[in-house]
């Protein structure tokens, strides 16, 4: 039996529920739902004032960063998302992966099946 990848980008874990829910019908051998981030670490866990609070940067309040060398907080700051200046585009906010090991006769259903549930492919 030969089997195919997916992976199935999303804006919210709902939409990648959703889609694997429907493939799971289909002949699935394996998948997992992830959240991803280019940056370490998870952040601030609570809302802090940046006047009077003791955070180590920018990057960690508004990219959810824990960086652990001065240079590399430094230069996620100066990112556009950092300072939400960002201009949207289509890749914008898709930070859920949806990864489908799927039987090769069904990729190509499987593939209608995630982008009908919003994702990109």
């Amino acid at each position: 039996m030969a089997e195919k990848n997916i992976l199935a980008y999303f804006k919210s874990p709902e939409q990648a529920e959703k889609a694997l829910e429907q493939i799971k019908a289909l002949k699935l051998i394996d998948s997992s739902i992830n959240r991803f981030d280019g940056y370490p670490g998870d952040g601030s866990d609570r809302i802090r004032n940046p006047i009077t609070g003791d955070f180590p940067g920018l990057g960690y309040l508004t990219l959810g960063g824990d960086f652990s060398d001065r240079d590399a907080a430094i230069l996620a700051a100066a990112n556009v998302s950092a300072s939400g200046m960002s201009q949207s585009d289509e890749t914008a906010g898709r930070d859920i992966l949806l990864t489908v090991v799927i039987d090769e006769d069904d990729y190509e259903q499987a593939v209608a099946i995630a982008e009908k549930a919003g994702a990109l492919v």
